[in-house]
């Protein structure tokens, strides 16, 4: 069977089925029949997370100070809330918008995570991290993707040397959609075996303590029109919805080379 027509069909079946299936993967405005359905499905998820509101903390995420690691890595979170990971004076620039609840997001951590790991570590980009809260509908109440972006800012700011291979972890352990998500113990547990240390990390997964900060992030990634996940950005440009490119092995690899200036 070819590998490429294998992956698109799974692909189309997740886009077809599911709740993030319906959110997945539009990322060129080409598609414009696709970005209509995903604009729906996100459109009730946030609204359904608005109406439903749970009072989370109000603290803004700040990465705490420490020296960069080895070979320089540091951590940031951005004016508009990214999670940035990289070494001063990469070249070149990618963005990641994702929800840790989406199936086609696993997909894509699943084959460029190790990519997007080199290229920070080589000091060839810097990677700006959205972990939004997309998908609450899809974890029966329990609110999974907005407590699961919490704790994305809980460990990006405990220890942002650790995110890449603490969210990689996660997309692992991903739930099924309309199950009841992972519980914040799991979560904990999670990030300490990605080597989180912070005694603070469990108060901050617990008590959602940047809860209404990832409510006003998702909101205005929204507002500013995309509509899908994943999205993905290098220096600025969406890469096209092509399937081989995001769900490829190392996909990125060759577009992030190429961006080099």
């Amino acid at each position: 069977m070819n590998k490429s027509k294998g992956k698109g069909a799974a692909v189309a079946a997740a886009r077809g089925g599911g709740t993030g299936g319906r959110t997945a993967i539009q990322i060129a405005v080409a598609f414009v029949l696709i970005a209509l359905v995903a604009g729906i499905g996100i459109g009730i998820a946030v609204n359904h997370k608005t109406k439903n509101s749970v009072a989370g903390g109000t603290a803004t995420p700040t990465v705490n100070a420490m020296p960069p690691a080895a070979g320089g890595v540091t951590g940031s979170i951005t004016d508009t809330g990214s999670i940035r990971i990289g070494k001063p004076g990469a070249p070149v620039s990618v963005r990641v918008v994702a929800d840790l609840q989406c199936p086609v997001c696993k997909m894509f951590e699943a084959a460029n995570s190790a990519t997007l790991t080199d290229e920070v570590n080589n000091g060839t980009a810097t990677v700006d991290y959205d972990i939004l809260a997309f998908l609450d509908r899809a974890s029966s109440g329990t609110r999974y993707s907005s407590r699961a972006s919490n704790a994305a800012y809980c460990v990006a700011t405990a220890d942002p040397t650790k995110f890449q291979g603490w969210l990689s972890a996660m997309f692992e352990a991903q739930p099924p959609e309309n199950g009841k998500g992972l519980d914040n113990d799991k979560i904990i547990q999670i990030s300490q075996t990605a080597g989180v240390t912070d005694p603070g990390l469990a108060d901050c997964v617990n008590s959602e303590k940047y809860g209404q900060f990832v409510t006003k992030t998702t909101q205005q990634v929204l507002a500013s029109g995309i509509n899908a996940t994943p999205t993905i950005f290098i220096n600025g440009k969406a890469v096209p919805n092509q399937q081989n490119i995001l769900f490829g092995q190392d996909g990125l690899k060759p577009l992030i080379e190429a961006a080099k200036p």
